[in-house]
């Protein structure tokens, strides 16, 4: 299975971009957002794939980032949802978009997305809303390498395909406990438009209630204490 590619544009279609790796041409569909900020042909890119497997159909998906191409995975395993629902919704919120109508359970805003129905973005917030703070977490303060994309160190022309399809569902994993996770689940919550003092106050009482949650567990925790009462 192929998780990320990194080699060399050779033209970028409408919906799809190939990258050139040692000679091999790889056409990955991408969401508008990501088409756009992709270079030029001939310019190096780095993308973590999903690779879509049907009886009849290999298609390659593109994303920037771990915390995009796991929405676009848990986006995919929604009732009704394929994938270009997925790339649909990708492409009109982005991943902190997507992030943040999820965890705030704003349907609304995943309804905006091309495609989509009132009763398929209900869907997409019942049975993604838990899982909301496990992907957020993924995205705090990753390290970025070649061509933008994080957790890369070495230059685009020596990587070639290197991870498997399964690697976000494992880097999804709970992290381990870390001193800075109050100060992570902090920095998600305001991300999702919480004033500074209400997030510190519902993530210090979380921390005080499960000091050994993770970033992950603040996070959950803290937007169930900032919910609405009622």
């Amino acid at each position: 299975m192929i998780g990320r590619i990194a080699g060399v544009i050779v033209y970028k279609g409408d919906d799809h971009v190939l990258i050139d790796v040692r000679g091999v041409g790889y056409m990955v569909y991408c969401t508008d957002r990501v088409l756009a900020a992709l270079g030029r042909g001939g310019e190096a890119v780095a993308l973590y794939t999903d690779l879509l497997v049907r009886e009849d159909l290999l298609q390659l998906f593109g994303f920037p980032t771990l915390v995009e191409k796991e929405w676009f995975r848990l986006l995919m395993s929604v009732q009704g949802v394929g994938a270009k629902a997925s790339l649909a919704i990708l492409s009109a919120l982005g991943a902190d978009g997507t992030s943040r109508a999820i965890a705030l359970g704003d349907w609304n805003a995943i309804k905006a997305a091309k495609g989509i129905g009132p009763k398929s973005a209900q869907r997409v917030v019942n049975e993604l809303k838990d899982k909301a703070p496990t992907v957020m977490a993924m995205g705090i303060n990753a390290p970025v390498g070649a061509a933008g994309v994080p957790g890369s160190t070495a230059a685009p022309e020596d990587d070639a395909v290197i991870e498997a399809a399964g690697a976000p569902a494992q880097a999804a994993a709970a992290p381990s406990p870390s001193p800075s996770a109050q100060a992570e689940a902090l920095s998600a919550l305001g991300n999702l438009g919480y004033a500074p003092g209400e997030a510190a106050g519902a993530v210090a009482q979380a921390a005080g209630e499960a000091p050994e949650e993770d970033t992950a567990g603040l996070i959950r925790a803290a937007l169930r204490l900032l919910a609405p009462k009622g």
